[in-house]
C-alpha cells in the first residue's frame, strides 16, 4: 500500500461522515467517546472530595485523551490536502489551522502543554480548556437535528451578525447616555463613557441583575426606555432563527414530496 492510500485511508477515518468501512465507524465512536470521557472528567476534577480521592486516575485518563486529541489534530494538518484537494499542501494545512475546527482542535489540547513549556503564562491558557467542549459539535454530522440547526445559523449568519452589531451599538449608545445623566450622582459606578457597558447589557438583554443601577430621575426615564428597546433587541435574532427554521422545514418538507413523488412515477413506469 503506497502512502497515498495509507493517506486516503487516513483522511476517511478522521473525518466524521465516512461509513463505508469498519475502521472509519470504529473511529468515529471512540471519538466521541473520548471527547464525552474528557468533559466528564474536566467537570469531576472541580469537585474537591473527588479530585482528592480519584485525583491521581481523572488527571491519567485527561492526560490520555488529550494526547488522543493532539494525536487526531496531527493526523488531519496531515490529511488537510484531502480535505481541501483544491489548494497546495501548505495552503491546505494554513486552511485547515484558521478553520473554526481548525482553531477548535488546537486550543482543545494546547493550553493542556502550555505548562511544561511555559509555566509563567499556565494561568493565562487555562482558560481555553473549556474550548474541548466544542468538540461535542462534531456530534452534529451524527444527527439530522444539529445539522439543521448549524444550516440555519449559516444561512442566517449576515443577519444574525447585523442584529448583533445593532446590539453592540445600542450598548455603546445607551452606556454612553447614563453616563451623562448618572456621573455626578454614582461618579464610583459611571466613571467613563464604557464603565456602563454592564449595565447596558443586562438591561437590553432583559437580564436586570440589579448589581448597577441609575439613581437620578433623568437615569432612571432612561432605563425605563433602554429595557422597553431591550425586548425588541432581543425578538430580532430570535425572529431571524424562527424564520431560518421555518424556511428550512419547509424546505425539508417539499424535498420529501419530490422524492415520493418520483417514487410513485416509477413505480407506475414499471407497472406500464
Amino acid at each position: 500500500m503506497s502512502i497515498r492510500d495509507v493517506k486516503d485511508k487516513v483522511f476517511r477515518m478522521v473525518e466524521v461522515g465516512f461509513v463505508e468501512d469498519t475502521i472509519s465507524r470504529a473511529y468515529d465512536i471512540v471519538n466521541l467517546l473520548i471527547i464525552v470521557l474528557n468533559l466528564v472528567v474536566s467537570v469531576a476534577l472541580t469537585f474537591d472530595n473527588v479530585r482528592a480521592d480519584y485525583g491521581s486516575v481523572l488527571l491519567a485518563i485527561e492526560a490520555f485523551t488529550i494526547a488522543f486529541f493532539a494525536l487526531d489534530y496531527a493526523l488531519r494538518i496531515w490529511t488537510a490536502d484531502r480535505l481541501y484537494p483544491d489548494r497546495s499542501y501548505p495552503m491546505a494545512i494554513l486552511r485547515y489551522m484558521a478553520s473554526a475546527a481548525g482553531i477548535v482542535d488546537l486550543l482543545s489540547f494546547l493550553p493542556f502543554y502550555i505548562p511544561v513549556f511555559s509555566p509563567a503564562g499556565a494561568a493565562a491558557f487555562r482558560l481555553f480548556r473549556v474550548m474541548r467542549i466544542f468538540k461535542l459539535f462534531r456530534i452534529g454530522a451524527y444527527s439530522d437535528s444539529l445539522s439543521i440547526i448549524g444550516t440555519v445559523i449559516y444561512n442566517k449568519r449576515q443577519q444574525l451578525f447585523s442584529s448583533v452589531f445593532i446590539i453592540l451599538v445600542l450598548m455603546v449608545a445607551s452606556s454612553l447616555c447614563m453616563y451623562n445623566v448618572e456621573h455626578e450622582a454614582q461618579p464610583e459606578v459611571f466613571k467613563n463613557a464604557f464603565s456602563g457597558m454592564w449595565w447596558a447589557g443586562s438591561t437590553l438583554l432583559t437580564v436586570g441583575y440589579g448589581d448597577i443601577y441609575p439613581v437620578t430621575v433623568m437615569g432612571k426615564l432612561m432605563g425605563t426606555i433602554i429595557a422597553f428597546l431591550g425586548v425588541g433587541v432581543v425578538a430580532i435574532p430570535t425572529g431571524i432563527l424562527s424564520a431560518g427554521f421555518m424556511e428550512q422545514y419547509n424546505e425539508a418538507k417539499s424535498e420529501r414530496e419530490r422524492e415520493k413523488k418520483s417514487e410513485r412515477s416509477d413505480e407506475k413506469d414499471k407497472l406500464d
